[in-house]
């Protein structure tokens, strides 16, 4: 894999606070946290946390109606936690942000929202997202918080520094899994949560690098480092290795928890045939199928998510009435 010789270092992007008072609607605000978008976007941090709920009560049994309340609960935090990782990202990349065509006209980048402004809705963001967390036993807390100031926060210096910012965003956008887990069970099992972990994480790799695959001819202009530029012609086998580490993964838990029918056919058959079908028809040099592609994934984690709730109602729920 070679590094594109054509990739150029962008000017710094730490300016100052000094903003001017802005003409922004409330629609400019809604945009700066992709909430017109929901719920694409934050299903990637949903999905992990989802799957860590469930994956819980494998351990510690909730009722169906419990786990529903538990899931919604995290639905929350990851529609808030979305929202704070988009605004401190439009913040971070504002310059870039305005030589990349498809997103020059984000709020931040064209101006009409100030630094300030954008600032202040970080600050609220972030707190009503601690708020949330709060309701979690301490152990979960603690470990959020890792995933809100370390990983999130970090993120969008990462495609400054590194050739593997979708690496740093696999850890933030997994977070969840752990956090959730430990607040349905109190504790980490680490023959479980390590490897589903990794699962989540390899997952990550797969989207995020089709996603940056829309902007690779303005990403090169700008000098944004990306896997997507990185993998190059060998993007393709490269991601297939990801995609068999996530479904390898779950294979994994599934033998170790002992599942059902329900898992193997809907989750671990469904995410294998699903992979399977975006890379063969992936085209990385057509910015709207990786927009669909990237899309899809969303999608994909509701068939992940029906097989482990399928085979929880079967193989816990029905044995506890």
């Amino acid at each position: 894999m070679s590094i594109p010789k054509e990739t150029k270092p962008l000017k710094s992007t730490i300016t100052s606070f000094q903003g001017s008072a802005s003409n922004a609607s409330v629609w400019d605000f809604w945009v700066l946290t992709r909430m017109h978008e929901f719920p694409l976007g934050t299903l990637v941090i949903f999905w992990p946390c989802a799957f860590g709920v469930v994956r819980g009560a494998f351990v510690q049994p909730l009722s169906m109606l419990e786990l529903g309340k538990m899931t919604f609960y995290f639905l929350i935090i990851s529609a808030l936690m979305h929202s704070a990782g988009c605004v401190i990202n439009d913040i971070c990349d504002r310059d870039f942000d305005r030589q990349v065509g498809r997103t020059k006209n984000r709020p931040l980048a064209r101006g009409v929202i100030s630094l300030t402004e954008a600032t202040l809705l970080l600050f609220v963001l972030v707190g009503l997202s601690l708020h949330m967390m709060s309701y979690c036993n301490s152990l979960a807390f603690n470990v959020g918080l890792i995933g809100i100031i370390l990983l999130s926060s970090l993120y969008p210096l990462m495609k400054r520094w590194i050739w593997w910012p979708q690496a740093w965003l696999g850890l933030a956008t997994s977070w969840g899994f752990p956090v959730a887990w430990i607040t349905v069970t109190g504790n980490v099992d680490w023959n479980i949560v390590p490897v589903f972990f990794f699962g989540l994480w390899s997952w990550t790799m797969v989207y995020d690098t089709i996603y940056g695959c829309q902007d690779k001819k303005d990403d090169v202009k700008a000098g944004v480092k990306s896997t997507s530029l990185l993998f190059g012609s060998y993007l393709r086998p490269v991601l297939a290795v990801f995609a068999t580490n996530v479904v390898c993964a779950f294979v994994y838990v599934g033998l170790k928890h002992g599942h059902g029918l329900a898992y193997w056919i809907i989750s671990v058959g469904g995410a294998a045939a699903h992979f399977a079908w975006q890379l063969i028809t992936l085209n990385p040099d057509d910015p709207s199928d990786c927009a669909v592609k990237f899309k899809s994934n969303g999608n994909l984690g509701y068939i992940i998510y029906l097989g482990m709730v399928a085979d929880y109602y079967f193989e816990v729920v029905s044995m506890m009435d």
